[in-house]
């Protein structure tokens, strides 16, 4: 029965792929796409990620783990599974899956949806839950330390600076998407402050008052973040209320570096953990309702398969063609090298039995991955000129008006202003990011669902919208605070070789002085972000992408250096396909990103173009455009010398010219029972 069971489900996620991409120009259902993608993962899952836990890395649930042997209540806590779940998922899914395949879909459905699924299965969870395994097994080291233990000491150390350095940028990025959005949203604004003292109340009731009840602490947060939901209705229509919910970007930077450092040196199961679980309520309802909506109510994929830009390369979203761009724009939804600081940072102080590794690091990521999906049919299911409308600046849909005129992808300004009220707003053209437009489709899809069911739909469409906004904001969030305290592991790690007292993570003053400079680090960006729209870590966004991946490839040279000195050669594949697929991509796009002779791709080229322009920001931008060309050098570099010296480390162990040292920490049987 169990196999027949898999065989139905392996041949309808068979027949899904197939009316995809036997289509020519019929409407297809955007439940085909869903249907692909479940089917796929539940399958990966079963059969895949079995393999990896039992003959790839051998998962032993009778050995102790960090968080058992190093128990001290503020960074190394063994945590349940399903909390810790919930905390791993919406520490590793910010602003990726959501924008990055909405951005993606300039190139059409297929394309994204194809790298979403089969580079998650292949690269994204198998990345996230190696880097987990061989974390576990080294007391909870961080990516950069693994990488000087087992490559060299100079490569590690030059990796773990450079993986600092993206992690500012990357946390800062993240922080300027989320202040942008609260910035005139008082109901998401209520809603989001309302979860600490939620996740404070969760902590201490699972932790002090009622240890290990966790579903009383679940039904108790959930009814109270329902509660924030409704009144952050109520808040946004009440003037005074309103206005007390309404602040600048700037009052909104100094609170979000404020949350990061209070989140950093609190103790882990005090505000960190519960805070996630708790958002991890909200995300994976929402998508799952989301998903079931599609299924209900069968709304069409408008955009086609492909579109003129995935081979022109002059798409009005973003300049560059589909290989390598496609791959880069998602990110995060496929495979994403911020996971590997999150799964050698926080959650494997906290994994209670090595067995739940395959649940949280496999399963979190194939999670993620769903909520890519979620957000390219949400996409997807617009009519193609408001998307493009919406995602494009005025200059350039100008600029491609003659191809989106010939695609049939035009669209009226009464009808873009009608949609704009429709969703309470006062524009929606030009509103770039990706953000706003997957609120637009998940509005509309779930509009449509209410008024199917009876419950007025349309007239809800605005309420849903900036429901939407709000959960976009919560979703990036949950990365800053888990973004910091892991960049606070790395600070303190890096100091820690000249200071070794400053490298204990739990010594309070490093805590507090590792935390107030990586708050300060990112919060500058962000402030300068926020001060001004034309440069800072505007300017820095193109970098987001190569960088993020070109962390993945770092974390996969660890991971096939560390299979190989624990005698796996035969399983090397596992590892080394992504990891060959990822430095052809990132390379290809870091390359063509600085030195392109197109201003709209190449920094180099778009700094040329300024150089007699009268612009009075021409200077910054020229600047800033030299910066970004000098950082994406550095991380190319970096990752360059990584991937010569892995190999010659591989082939020195391989040829047995060198010993098979393997810097696992020493076997100690668990004293937890079952059931712990």
């Amino acid at each position: 029965m169990r196999a027949a069971i898999w065989v139905i489900i392996s041949v309808l996620g068979a027949a899904a792929f197939a009316v995809l991409a036997l289509a020519r120009g019929e409407t297809i259902s955007a439940a085909w796409l869903l249907i692909a993608a479940v089917c796929t993962y539940v399958v990966a899952y079963r059969f895949y990620s079995k393999f990896l836990a039992t003959r790839v890395f051998g998962l032993d649930p009778r050995r102790a783990t960090p968080a058992e042997r190093f128990n001290n209540g503020h960074d190394f806590v063994p945590t349940n599974k399903w909390v810790l779940f919930g905390h791993h998922f919406a520490a590793i899914a910010g602003a990726g899956p959501l924008v990055g395949p909405v951005l993606a879909a300039q190139f059409g459905f297929l394309p994204g949806t194809l790298w979403l699924v089969i580079g998650v299965v292949l690269g994204g969870a198998v990345q996230d839950f190696t880097i987990l395994f061989c974390s576990l097994r080294r007391d909870g080291k961080s990516l950069g330390q693994m990488a000087k233990e087992e490559v060299s000491k100079v490569t590690g150390v030059t990796a773990m600076i450079a993986v600092l350095a993206i992690m500012i940028i990357l946390l800062a990025v993240l922080a300027l998407i989320v202040v942008n959005a609260l910035r005139a949203s008082p109901w998401g604004l209520f809603t989001i402050a309302c979860t600490i003292p939620i996740a404070l109340l969760m902590g201490w009731w699972m932790k002090r008052w009622r240890p290990g009840k966790v579903g009383e602490a679940s039904i108790v947060g959930a009814l109270l973040l329902f509660i924030a939901l409704v009144g952050g209705g109520s808040v946004a229509s009440h003037p005074a209320l309103a206005a007390a919910f309404t602040h600048s970007g700037t009052s909104l930077t100094w609170m979000m570096i404020a949350y990061g450092f209070i989140a950093s040196v609190l103790p882990v199961w005090m505000l960190l953990c519960p805070r996630d679980y708790l958002s991890t309520f909200l995300k994976i309802t929402t998508v799952v309702v989301l998903a079931i909506a599609i299924l209900i109510i069968l709304p069409p994929l408008r955009m086609p398969a492909l579109t003129p830009f995935a081979t022109a390369g002059e798409g009005p979203v973003f300049a560059g063609k589909l290989f390598p761009f496609a791959f880069i724009t998602i990110a995060c939804g496929a495979i994403s090298g911020f996971h590997s600081l999150v799964a050698s940072g926080t959650t494997p102080k906290m994994i209670t039995r090595e067995t739940d590794a395959r649940m949280i690091g496999y399963g979190g990521m194939i999670m993620e991955s769903f909520v890519g999906v979620m957000a390219m049919i949400a996409a997807c299911t617009l009519d193609p000129g408001v998307y493009f409308a919406m995602n494009t600046t005025p200059t350039a849909l100008a600029g491609a008006s003659q191809v989106l005129t010939q695609a049939g992808f035009v669209v009226t300004p009464d009808y873009m202003q009608a949609l704009a009220a429709q969703m309470g707003e006062q524009t929606l053209i030009a509103r770039t990011g990706g953000a706003p437009s997957l609120a637009v489709g998940m509005a509309h899809i779930f509009s449509t669902l209410t008024s199917a069911l009876g419950g007025g739909g349309k007239t809800l469409t605005a309420l849903w919208y900036h429901f939407a906004i709000m959960f976009e904001a919560l979703f990036i969030l949950t990365t800053i605070d888990t973004g910091t305290r892991v960049g606070r592991f790395m600070l303190q790690e890096i100091v820690g070789h000249v200071w070794p007292r400053f490298g204990q993570t739990s010594w309070y003053p490093s805590v507090l002085l590792a935390s107030g400079t990586v708050c300060a680090a990112w919060g500058y960006f962000l402030y300068q972000g926020v001060i001004d729209p034309l440069g800072g870590i505007n300017s820095l966004w193109p970098l987001f992408g190569i960088s993020n991946q070109l962390l993945a490839a770092v974390a996969l040279c660890v991971a096939t250096t560390i299979l190989i000195k624990m005698q796996r050669q035969r399983y090397l594949w596992v590892t080394l396909g992504p990891l060959a697929w990822l430095i052809v991509v990132t390379m290809t796009a870091g390359y063509q990103k600085v030195f392109s002779a197109d201003p709209k791709l190449g920094f180099l080229a778009h700094a040329a173009t300024l150089a007699t322009s009268t612009d009075l920001n021409a200077s910054r931008l020229i600047f800033n455009d030299r910066l970004n060309a000098i950082v994406a050098l550095f991380f190319m570099a970096v990752v360059a010398m990584l991937i010569f010296t892995s190999a010659r480390e591989w082939w020195l162990v391989l040829s047995q010219r060198k010993p098979a040292v393997v810097h696992e920490s020493p076997y100690i049987p668990t004293t937890l029972v079952a059931g712990d």
